[in-house]
């Protein structure tokens, strides 16, 4: 088994509440500063920077996992990750359809860039990808799966935008194996309310939006392997690779 320094929630430039500097190069050069073996750029509703994301990761020998950070119809956000940058940007064209359309107003929102494989920006998303899709919670899990991917709920102790916070409880058919907290402090109380938590990994990651706060070492996974395949599979087993 493989002890892995990981990050998987991380916002890019493309992220309209992510700062400029999130460039592809930047992320992944300050995540090998930090230490870490393996992240994830998840921007809001696309993946369009996880092809610069992987090249660079591929420079600086850190594992790169393309993925995603969706807003279901309910708003609540989710973190997928896909094996493969092909079923990433599969996955993306399918929910470039299904986001509700509304144009991004930079002044208000943020700029939402996407890069190339020089660090340099190659274009711009037009609609807000802060809003929501019309992809729901339930069934997400079954979703992402069909892809090869897996998905987790995010912030699960964050007062908004979380499968507790938006829904109030796990519903009773779920079956994600994994899952998010942002203070492990909380963890014993969320567990109690809902026990269906007893069984998921509980990760806990940055949510970066700016380079300082890409997680430092700390908490590790484990994985049979150091590949996506390997992650995915750990995420997979749930509490059991703990």
């Amino acid at each position: 088994m493989k002890m892995l320094q990981y990050d998987f929630h991380i916002h890019s430039c493309l992220s309209p509440c992510g700062d400029d500097d999130m460039t592809p190069g930047n992320i992944v050069g300050m995540a090998a500063l930090k230490g870490l073996d393996v992240i994830a750029v998840t921007d809001h509703n696309s993946c369009k920077n996880c092809p610069a994301v992987l090249h660079f990761a591929n420079e600086f020998g850190i594992l790169a996992i393309p993925g995603m950070e969706i807003c279901t119809s309910e708003e609540v956000h989710a973190v997928c990750l896909f094996p493969e940058l092909s079923k990433a940007m599969e996955f993306d064209a399918y929910v470039e359809k299904k986001l509700i359309p509304f144009p991004n107003k930079v002044e208000i929102f943020g700029n939402q860039l996407i890069y190339n494989k020089d660090d340099e920006q190659d274009g711009t998303v037009d609609n807000l990808l802060i809003n929501s899709t019309e992809i729901s919670f339930d069934g997400l899990f079954e979703l992402v799966r069909s892809y090869g991917g897996v998905m987790f709920p995010a912030h699960l102790d964050k007062n908004a935008n979380s499968l507790l916070s938006n829904l109030g409880f796990v519903p009773p058919d779920s079956r994600f194996t994994a899952a998010e907290v942002r203070d492990r402090n909380r963890l014993p109380e969320l567990v109690k309310k809902n026990p269906y938590l007893e069984n998921c990994l509980i990760l806990t990651n940055s949510d970066a939006h700016q380079l300082g706060d890409i997680k430092e070492q700390g908490l590790t996974m484990q994985a049979i392997e150091k590949s996506a395949e390997g992650i995915i599979a750990a995420l997979l087993k749930g509490r059991s690779v703990n």
